[in-house]
């Protein structure tokens, strides 16, 4: 049989939206052909462990090609796209053109730094593994350069460490570093008086992971501030020079670390798209996540804005990105067979965040959980999430070591 008489589908993006579109496709009478400008796929809910050195990135990616090399029906391209024309169906790759019979754009979001221009040359985010090994490598310099300074001002603002944005990722953050602070420094910096160093949590809005029920809300207040994390709510910061972090009212924090986990906005290639956009630079998507005007093009993940049956929009989170990876393979195959799409419906399996270690809070079918439990929960159900077996085995035994003597291997500055 001649392949090339298959329908093709391209897909932007290896991340979860795109990973569970081509698994979806498996077994469709089609060619698929992944596109992605790196060659792993990257379980970004761990990302911040990469940072506080809790975790080796190999840990928490897979190579793409390693995901797929049992499907016969679907090839790889790492590469970045540069253009995509809707109307005569082709993408540009690295030069070369690409034609597509149906598209799937899931490329993701990348940091929002909301016109805060000195943030994105002094300040440290988490979007990807380079960020993330950046974030650990200045983290560990941090702890390096106050042992052997003299001055106690200047060793006070080594060791202070801003995290702003209290949403998951921040809140996630800031526990695991005070963490990292408080059982593996000192060991590692016996002579080093970490009375100093401090963990802060800024937060613009009147609370902490807005989006969770009031009860979760308070229980990461009080576990976050066990941790001795200084949660300064209604703070917003105002500018931060590598040296400085000025807040709105005009005061001030001498530090060298600001790591931003405040936005995201939709990746570049939807601005190039020419198509409606909502908040955060998301397109706007039909009900069963096809571009208006373009029936055989798709926009899923983290790009797309759809409203729920609240009238909410979905959130930029890895379980929407999933459930609409599946639905938009399920789609795909049902236009090719000639029949009607069908309107993707987001079942919430719950929420969760860490604040550390045993420590969690969590929304599960309906019931809050904090403290241990939570922790247990959460663990579990990322773990399984996670790309490979292998790695689920090497995550669960380096938490493992971690959990029972408050320590890691993965304390390595290296170069970027």
């Amino acid at each position: 049989m001649n392949t090339t008489l298959l329908p093709h589908i391209v897909i932007i993006g290896a991340g979860f939206a795109g990973l569970e579109t081509a698994r979806g496709l498996a077994k469709a009478r089609a060619r698929i052909t992944l596109i992605d400008k790196n060659n792993h796929h990257l379980f970004q809910p761990l990302l911040y462990q990469v940072a506080i050195a809790g975790l080796l990135p190999s840990q928490i990616a897979q190579p793409v090609r390693t995901i797929f090399r049992k499907q016969k029906n679907l090839a790889f391209q790492m590469g970045e796209v540069t253009e995509v024309d809707l109307n005569e169906k082709y993408i540009r790759l690295n030069g070369s053109v690409i034609a597509f019979d149906y598209l799937v754009i899931s490329a993701g979001a990348r940091t929002n730094f909301f016109g805060f221009d000195t943030l994105e040359e002094h300040g440290l985010q988490l979007k990807d593994l380079d960020t993330a090994v950046k974030t650990r490598n200045h983290l560990l310099s941090m702890f390096e350069q106050a042992s052997h300074e003299g001055d106690a001002e200047k060793r006070k603002a080594k060791l202070t460490f801003v995290i702003v944005g209290g949403g998951p990722t921040g809140v996630e953050t800031a526990g695991a570093l005070s963490e990292l602070i408080t059982h593996v420094m000192r060991k590692d910096f016996p002579r080093l008086d970490l009375k100093d160093a401090q963990v802060i949590l800024l937060e613009a809005g009147p609370s902490l992971i807005a989006a969770y029920p009031d009860e979760l809300r308070e229980a990461t207040l009080k576990l976050l501030r066990n941790k001795n994390v200084d949660i300064r709510l209604n703070t917003k910061m105002q500018d931060f020079n590598g040296q400085r972090v000025t807040l709105g009212d005009g005061s001030t924090i001498e530090t060298q670390t600001l790591i931003w986990t405040a936005g995201a906005k939709a990746a570049e290639i939807i601005d190039s798209l020419g198509m409606e956009q909502a908040s955060m630079g998301r397109v706007r998507v039909t009900p069963s996540l096809q571009l208006p005007l373009f029936p055989d093009a798709f926009v899923i993940g983290d790009a797309a804005f759809l409203v729920n049956g609240n009238g909410q929009p979905l959130p930029m989170l890895s379980t929407v990105a999933i459930q609409q990876g599946k639905a938009a393979a399920k789609n795909i195959r049902r236009l090719i067979e000639g029949k009607e799409p069908l309107p993707f419906h987001y079942k919430d399996p719950g929420l969760l965040a860490t604040i550390g270690r045993n420590a969690a809070v969590a929304r599960i079918f309906g019931i809050s959980f904090s403290g241990f439990i939570a922790w247990v929960i959460w663990v579990f159900l990322h773990i399984y999430r996670i790309v490979g077996f292998r790695n689920r085995i090497l995550v669960m035994f380096n938490w493992a070591w971690d959990y029972f003597f408050y320590d890691n291997q993965v304390r390595l500055i290296t170069k970027e």
